[in-house]
């Protein structure tokens, strides 16, 4: 008769459930698995699959009991490794749509509000359309391979340990966040600058004929101009959301290194 140790159980446990905490967190924050339309159970699923191979690439890990103190906090920081992971990606996107919202409320577009998965709220016509176009721009650079390679390589970048992580890995991200508004900004910039010019034009005609209705003129002007400032300055949009994403990557990178524990 085979007797295994309750030693043995631990052992198995965490190599399964570990690296699993950790493949949720991402999935729960990355920007297209994390997204309210994806049902629960592909999410599951998915985390299962990708946690049993990884599992048996997994370094020695450590001899903690899953039920104790010490594997909570592991558990707890394998979670939060896996949604620092996600959340650098997902401020790729964000940016793309906090461009739509800029340039949707210069066009006028803002009282067009509809249901947004992504963030479970109301968002702009222009916003959500950003939004996909992000999504098509991040598969077709293969960025879904890219994060899923990240994910194998962060288990040898910051093993499953009981020291805890730096707290200097959450600043690194906390400052990569703000990159949605500067990197939303310069994105929107073409269209918003077109429309500033357009809206002083049509202060200008109002000044020298008061006769003519703001409202009824200029909605029409802007809304023509700035999607043909959008139709322009599309060609651009393609590569600059390439590079976004690019560079999120790299953050995701940076955000490892420093949450690794000092010697």
């Amino acid at each position: 008769m085979i007797e295994i140790a309750g030693g043995q159980w631990h052992g198995w446990i965490a190599a399964f459930l570990y690296p699993l905490l950790r493949v949720l967190g991402l999935i729960l924050a990355e920007p297209l698995l994390g997204n309210r339309s994806v049902p629960i159970t592909a999410k599951l699923g998915l985390a299962l699959l990708i946690a049993v191979l990884v599992a048996p690439l997994l370094p020695p890990l450590p001899s903690a009991d899953p039920a104790s103190a010490v594997g909570a906090l592991i558990a707890a920081q394998q979670l939060l490794i896996g949604l620092a992971m996600g959340f650098s990606i997902r401020v790729a996107l964000g940016a793309a749509q906090m461009a739509g919202q800029l340039a949707g409320l210069q066009m006028g577009l803002a009282f067009a509000q509809f249901f947004d998965p992504h963030s479970g709220a109301h968002g702009a016509v222009l916003d959500r359309f950003l939004g996909l176009f992000a999504v098509l721009i991040f598969f077709a650079i293969d960025g879904h391979h890219v994060v899923l390679a990240a994910l194998v390589d962060s288990f040898r970048a910051l093993p499953i340990a009981a020291a805890p992580v730096d707290a200097l890995g959450l600043r690194v991200l906390v400052e990569w966040a703000g990159t949605i508004f500067t990197a939303g900004l310069l994105i929107a910039l073409p269209v918003v600058a077109t429309l500033l010019v357009a809206n002083v034009a049509l202060g200008i005609v109002m000044r020298a004929a008061p006769p003519l209705n703001l409202f009824t003129v200029g909605f029409p002007v802007t809304l023509i101009v700035g999607l043909l400032a959008l139709y322009l300055a599309a060609p651009y949009l393609g590569p600059a959301l390439a590079d976004l994403f690019e560079q999120a990557t790299l953050a995701l990178g940076r955000v490892l290194e420093a949450l690794s524990p000092g010697p």
